[in-house]
């Protein structure tokens, strides 16, 4: 756990080092669980969400995207529940001052008894070596078996407790765990209290002509009260769906793991409309996609796993999350939900507009159901920076460090490199850039030595370096180097642009959904 921990403060690193995070209003000390993306981690972050809208609008027939502002009037969070219901369970420490989620610390001791449990695994796995049967030592180990009983018996009481929202249960575990402060290491708890998530501001010149609005905290309701815009106007029929990419807002109190989970954000959602009684036909249908979508980065299969939610939202009837491991375990980077007509109803009421489809098929009108995928970009960045980022062992006993993203995704897809800066070398090379430059990202880079530059190009995962020797002025023919083999190829500079093309476009990734 703790090399883990350890490679992950090495990527933080990584990525400010090399202009893809940086903490936000640094010159003034920055800003809690806020993050601005970098020159490379911006050209990153545009790819994801390319791959993504792509992915829903060009290969689904029925889908299109829209793009709704970030204030929205208020009434419209009263009625999908957000002004009420989106509350996380707090708790302060009284000697510390310290305020913290109840949940999470809940779900961290629930943690410590799964890492007491590896670890003495681990120890007996070293003991007896190929011998060592893990099955067997799981279910006779009386250790094993104690830690596993408590963990088993915590996870169910806490289930329990957050169903039925039962803030004094919450806090009478975390009493009879005996969780501590992790500042004071005392137990000194208040009460656990209800706490709103928005950020709320006001919209208006005057005190008294001012309404209170609100930063939204899901871009979510922005498709569904332009459900019959788009729907009219677009003439869908049902099923279809609408996607749309934008920041959402949160004040969380415990923001952390970098930007796994910030105050501002940003989701990629897609809410598809469908008859009622379909709607679990389709659910089934969209997290196998999902998951196929994920996959076709190459990142490992190994790497996701679905999570079916114990706990529903009150307007769901089914909800998963694709789970990434992360260096700190696995962690939800995308939620595929049944989410039922809950929305579509809610807003009819509290807007008074009908809001229904009428389906010529049946020949009635009907509310839709509707099935939701939400992913957040700057999870997804994450789990593509963890994924990708290596120190490798050479063979000359020397260590690189390189990013093996996915070549669609790269920041940079090529660069192109003259061996040294004279003879003639630059210009041939700034000839190829001005060649390659209106299809790819491409670098042209002159200081330092040739092994230094690849190195560099390595570490924000160029897929390909061009180096540009003197044969290259007799034959026109370039060095070819690719970042995962460092392999070496001799390569006419007329067949540069199809070599690259193949492997960086993203419509290489995309062929793999159909």
């Amino acid at each position: 756990m703790a090399q883990q921990e350890d490679v992950f403060k090495k990527i933080v690193s990584h990525a400010k080092e090399y202009g893809f995070v940086f903490p936000s209003s640094e010159i003034y000390d920055g800003l809690s669980a806020v993050y601005d993306y970098g020159q490379n981690g911006v050209e990153l972050k545009n790819n994801i969400k390319r791959y993504w809208w792509d992915a829903m609008t060009l290969l689904h027939e029925n889908i299109v995207g829209i793009d709704s502002a970030i204030f929205m009037h208020p009434t419209i969070w009263k009625a999908s529940g957000h002004v009420d219901a989106f509350n996380d369970p707090l708790i302060d420490n009284r000697d510390s001052k310290k305020r913290y989620r109840a949940d999470v610390l809940i779900e961290d001791q629930i943690a410590k008894y799964d890492e007491k449990i590896a670890k003495e695994i681990a120890k007996a796995a070293k003991r007896f070596g190929d011998a060592f049967d893990e099955a067997q030592f799981r279910a006779t180990n009386g250790r094993v078996l104690d830690l596993q009983g408590r963990r088993d018996a915590l996870h169910e009481r806490f289930s329990v407790a957050m169903n039925a929202n039962d803030l004094n249960e919450l806090r009478q575990i975390i009493i009879d765990e005996e969780i501590v402060c992790p500042i004071s290491g005392t137990k000194n708890w208040t009460e656990v209290r209800q706490f709103n998530l928005m950020f709320k501001t006001e919209m208006g010149s005057t005190a008294d002509g001012a309404m209170t609005v609100y930063l939204r905290p899901e871009t979510a309701q922005g498709i569904f009260v332009n459900y019959l815009n788009v729907q009219k106007t677009g003439r869908m029929r049902i099923p279809f769906g609408i996607a749309q990419i934008g920041k959402a807002f949160r004040n969380e109190i415990v923001a952390r793991q970098f930007i796994f989970r910030m105050r501002e954000f940003e989701q990629m959602e897609m809410q598809f409309f469908v008859r009622p009684g379909e709607e679990l036909k389709w659910f089934g249908q969209w997290k196998e996609w999902r998951l196929k979508w994920h996959k076709a980065l190459g990142m490992g299969d190994e790497k996701y796993r679905y999570h079916d939610h114990e706990k529903l939202a009150h307007y769901a009837n089914a909800a998963t999350d694709i789970e990434f491991l992360m260096p700190f375990g696995f962690k939800e980077v995308e939620g595929i939900h049944s989410r039922t007509n809950f929305d579509l109803s809610q807003h009819q009421k509290f807007s008074g507009k009908k809001i229904e489809y009428f389906d010529p098929e049946l020949n009635q009108s009907y509310t839709p159901y509707v099935i939701e995928t939400s992913i957040g970009v700057d999870r997804m960045f994450l789990s593509v920076l963890c994924s990708a980022y290596d120190e490798e062992q050479l063979p000359n006993g020397e260590t690189r460090t390189v990013l093996h993203l996915p070549a669609p995704l790269a920041p940079v897809k090529c660069a192109v490199l003259p061996l040294v800066r004279k003879d003639g070398l630059p210009e041939k090379a700034r000839e190829i850039v001005d060649e390659l430059k209106f299809d790819f990202a491409t670098h042209y880079e002159e200081k330092d030595a040739i092994g230094k530059r690849y190195r560099r190009q390595d570490a924000i995962g160029t897929p390909f370096c061009i180096t540009v020797d003197h044969q290259t002025l007799e034959d026109n023919t370039v060095t070819l180097r690719e970042r995962d083999s460092m392999e070496q190829t001799r390569v006419a500079i007329a067949d540069l642009h199809k070599l690259i093309h193949d492997r960086v476009s993203l419509a290489s990734l995309l062929r793999k959904l159909r």
